[in-house]
């Protein structure tokens, strides 16, 4: 005799509608094991497919679901990474089955399996696929993570938006903050719980595209049923766009949709909500907020109208989190609070984004907040580490149910916390789901996906009004062992409503199932005010355009669409990590470019080259001027900290959380990596930072302002430098910004950061006191192993960027990281500092009096130079005479110390005479004079 299996979870629409699903999977999981069929009053799409890993409307093991997006995330670092495909396990197929201890073992085979990080951005669609595509950065590791959203933040311009026509709720928006993830050149990734024509995908490739050209695209999807036709549009797309899209899946297959199908559903809708319901009825549970409710007497559950028809009484006469109830404590009867102890400063989720940073801190803080959750429910159900169940053995005895509940596009964190609380609990199976938006018809016959449905009026202040929003699948219905035994609500603050907890509200719902409720609340991340940006025209189109909706950014001038060149990152250029600096330049790598220095010096005094033609040889250090750097790094590192502390703050006070971080190359470099990872170390901050070039006499590459201008809003960049001498570079800066804001009307903001600003000549620094900054110490070797910038019209043509050279022949002397690593390692000793001088600092007196140019003016007429570019004042600029030029003179202050020890080295090897003068008429601590040539 053959026992028949469980009923496919889309029988009942088959059956009565002719709609069929069909193809071939991974892990022994097909397409019917991976979706269910329900129905819905869509005027674009009546059938619904109902995932079985997705965690959304169908109760799961938080393993499985949080599996099948690691799975997922596996074969999308397998084209990242050019990698092979692992063979498939069958773990899925079991954990489907409901294999006891299949679901555990498949989510820590995917776990072990995880490779090197590999970085991009992943965006996941709105609500469904926030949860999933969280997952698939995980397994990334490397993944910066953003969802996108239907709920708008006073305060937060948007990045841009798409629709998704057939969706019961269309519009996407994207709100990252910051906005940078976005702007990297890095593949991006969209995720979304299924393709079935790829159109909301062709949506949001056009209009993201448009702002941000990227070379690579990955879709990913737990189900793929696009058609011949909708397959060579996506290609056609990829053409068009020219750049790569692969897509990937769990399942490939096809749906079969009879003709006629939207008439048919409507009928069947239609016939259902008579009294006279067949077998198989709309069971709708719905308590005080509904009209036209009847009780079926066969199950005694109330049977609501049909979705959308019901009416609600909005009233804020509930308790919810106004009444200062705290944790532990009863808000009503069968419901809790429980307290999780949020991390501060951990967002909720990718609303705004999600750095691997935070991926560490969750993981970290996930035990203790399971922790608590499990302490508060029932004692039957407490019990302690759960000792694994061995493959295809029975379970030691029949466990509690618990319900880890999710609100809409909350879906991440409460899957995180009940997979956390089904590895500790021994005595409870627990199930992972969320609430949604969309209306679906709730049948209750194990041949139909959706059985059971809660109805309830929104509690989290939509912007597109009231609703009504469901959870599937909770009530028991007809088949007691359905029944939960305790159901956690996780929400943010914005749900926790006194439309929550109102008569009719879901608390009131979950209540009525007899389970006891344990309400989490974690709050929801804001993050700071971000300019408006200025909208395109087509971003004003109404929501029910079915054309994208264009980012609302600024978009490149006509003039700029053609390709710019693509930005050089370590290892490839530099030694630098990829994620520190973008270098805007023209790798020069293979040319020779070095001259002797007094050939350059002759030359260059002559007026027959400029500076900026060639390049000076590369100054190899001395074992005991090694010494001396490695000296002055430790002796400075926690003076340096601090400065870079400050100038951060600075930065981010008057510019908010998302400045564009632009370094002058190359002096700049270093200290824009140091103000990047201040940024992450003190606020979690990812801030995008360029290098490029400026020259003297020829002014700032106008093709890097270009890209720049084509990836950012101008109005976020900030310029940023090592020192000020007497404030050459900071009058080109100025000069080239406003002439660039005259020929091209981009307007980039002048004003300069730099760490010290002994010149006075800059309003945003970290100290204006000459001291030793050790990254002058050296030319390529703490630089990254970069040269100095080269602007020569025979190597460099209109649309390049500017030149400079890698010198990957020096990486046994570099000592760029440890440079970083050691100031960085002293962010601790100061932070408290840089946090109690914050205010005063920021309200201080900052304008530049430009002191400093009037003491170079004053040497020279001492020395008789009349050409003051002869004249290079400060620690910084003195150090680059006796590296690079033909060093005349060098003064110094009597009282500067050992400060100058490795400027006394320097001076001694080159032969030029040390000046000792005082310290009442020199503000800076050395002064190094150019020999002139006449």
């Amino acid at each position: 005799m053959t026992v028949p299996g469980p009923a496919w979870p889309g029988e009942w629409v088959a059956a009565r509608l002719g709609v069929r699903v069909s193809g071939t999977g991974r892990g022994g999981a097909g397409m019917r094991e991976l979706v269910g069929v329900a129905v819905r009053r869509n005027p674009r799409r009546a059938h619904l497919l109902v995932s079985t890993v997705l965690g959304k409307h169908v109760p799961a093991d938080p393993r499985l679901v949080y599996g099948a997006g690691l799975l997922l995330g596996a074969l999308v670092r397998n084209v990242l990474s050019r990698a092979e495909a692992p063979p498939p396990s069958g773990l899925l197929a079991q954990a489907l089955s409901g294999s006891p201890g299949a679901a555990a073992a498949f989510r820590t085979e995917l776990r072990a399996a995880a490779g090197p990080a590999v970085e991009a951005v992943v965006l996941g669609y709105a609500e469904t696929a926030t949860g999933l595509g969280h997952s698939v950065a995980d397994a990334l590791g490397g993944a910066c993570y953003l969802h996108s959203t239907r709920r708008p933040i006073d305060g937060v311009a948007a990045y841009g938006g798409f629709e998704e026509e057939h969706s019961h709720a269309t519009g996407h928006l994207l709100l990252p903050v910051p906005a940078h993830p976005l702007e990297r050149e890095l593949p991006l990734v969209l995720v979304d719980d299924e393709l079935s024509t790829g159109t909301t995908v062709l949506n949001t490739l056009r209009a993201l595209h448009a702002v941000r050209p990227r070379r690579h695209y990955v879709v990913a999807s737990l189900v793929d049923l696009r058609g011949p036709g909708d397959r060579a549009a996506m290609a056609d797309l990829a053409a068009e766009l020219d750049t790569r899209v692969d897509t990937l899946a769990l399942a490939t297959g096809r749906v079969l949709l009879p003709p006629g199908l939207l008439q048919a559903a409507d009928r069947l809708l239609t016939s259902l909500d008579g009294d006279d319901r067949p077998p198989g009825r709309d069971l709708t549970t719905s308590i005080g907020t509904r009209t036209d409710t009847r009780t079926d007497t066969r199950t005694g559950t109330g049977v609501g109208t049909r979705p959308g028809t019901g009416t609600h009484t909005r009233t804020r006469t509930g308790t919810g989190i106004h009444t200062g109830a705290g944790p532990g404590q009863e808000l009503r009867a069968g419901v809790r609070r429980v307290d999780l102890e949020w991390p501060a400063e951990l967002p909720d989720g990718g609303r705004h984004g999600f750095t691997p940073e935070h991926r560490l801190q969750l993981e970290a803080a996930l035990p203790s907040m399971a922790g608590r959750i499990a302490g508060a429910l029932p004692p039957p159900i407490r019990g302690g580490r759960a000792a694994p169940y061995r493959l295809g053995q029975p379970a030691p005895h029949d466990p509690a149910r618990v319900l880890v509940l999710g609100c809409e596009e909350l879906m991440y964190l409460p899957l995180r916390l009940a997979e956390e609380l089904a590895d500790s609990l021994d005595r409870a199976e627990v199930r992972f789901s969320t609430t949604t938006r969309s209306p679906v018809l709730a049948v209750d016959d194990p041949g139909y996906a959706i059985r059971t449905r809660l109805a309830f009026p929104a509690h989290d202040a939509p912007a597109d009004g009231p609703g009504e929003r469901y959870a599937y699948n909770i009530a028991p219905g007809s088949d007691p062992g359905r029944r939960f035994d305790a159901i956690v609500l996780v929400v943010d603050h914005t749900a926790d409503t006194p439309e929550l907890h109102a008569p009719g509200g879901l608390l009131d719902q979950l209540t009525a199932l007899d389970a006891p409720v344990l309400l989490a609340t974690i709050p929801a991340y804001r993050p700071a005010r971000t300019p408006q940006a200025p909208r395109t025209p087509h971003a004003s189109r109404p929501p029910h355009a079915s054309r994208p909706l264009l980012a609302s950014r600024t978009l490149p001038v006509a003039a700029e669409r053609k390709p710019l060149p693509r930005p050089l990152r370590g290892p490839e250029f530099g030694s630098y990590r990829p994620q520190d600096v973008a270098w805007l330049l023209t790798d020069l790598s293979a040319v020779r470019l070095e001259a002797p220095a007094e050939e350059r010096e002759e030359a260059i005094q002559a007026g027959t080259a400029h500076y900026a033609e060639s390049l000076p040889v590369e100054y190899q250090p001395s074992p005991e001027y090694q010494r001396l750097f490695h000296d002055a790094l430790h002796a400075s590192a926690t003076r340096l900290a601090y400065a870079v502390g400050v100038i951060t703050e600075l930065i981010l006070a008057e510019r908010g959380p998302d400045p564009v971080l632009v370094s002058l190359a190359r002096a700049g470099t270093p200290v824009g990596i140091l103000v990047r990872r201040w940024a992450a170390y003190a606020h979690g901050l990812d801030l995008p930072h360029y290098a490029i070039s400026i020259v003297r006499g020829r002014g700032i590459d106008e093709v890097a302002l270009g890209y720049l201008a084509a990836h950012h809003d101008p109005a976020r960049v900030v310029f940023v430098d090592g020192w000020t001498g007497k404030g050459a570079i900071a009058t080109e800066l100025t000069e080239a910004l406003a002439e660039h804001e005259k020929t091209t009307g981009r307007r980039f903001p002048d004003d300069l950061a730099v760490l010290a600003d002994p010149g006075r000549c800059a309003s945003t620094f970290g100290t204006r006191e000459d001291f030793l900054i050790p990254s002058a110490c050296l030319n390529s070797t703490v630089s990254g192993l970069v040269s100095r910038t080269v602007l020569n019209p025979g190597l460099i043509g209109p649309g390049d960027f500017h030149g400079a050279k890698f010198y990957s022949a020096l990486t046994g002397a570099d000592v760029s990281a440890t440079f970083l690593d050691t100031v960085c390692a002293r962010f601790g000793a100061v932070a408290g500092r840089v946090a109690a001088d914050r205010a005063a600092l920021v309200a201080a007196d900052r304008t530049p009096d430009w002191s400093g140019w009037a003491a170079v003016r004053r040497i020279g007429e001492r020395y008789g130079i009349g050409d003051t570019n002869l004249i290079k004042p400060g620690v910084g600029e003195t150090t680059r005479v006796l590296l690079r030029r033909v060093p005349w003179r060098i003064l110094a202050r009597a009282d500067a110390g050992d400060e100058l020890a490795h400027i006394r080295l320097l001076a001694a090897e080159r032969g030029a005479p040390v000046i000792e003068v005082d310290p009442a008429g020199l503000p800076y601590a050395c002064v190094g004079l150019i020999r002139p040539i006449s």
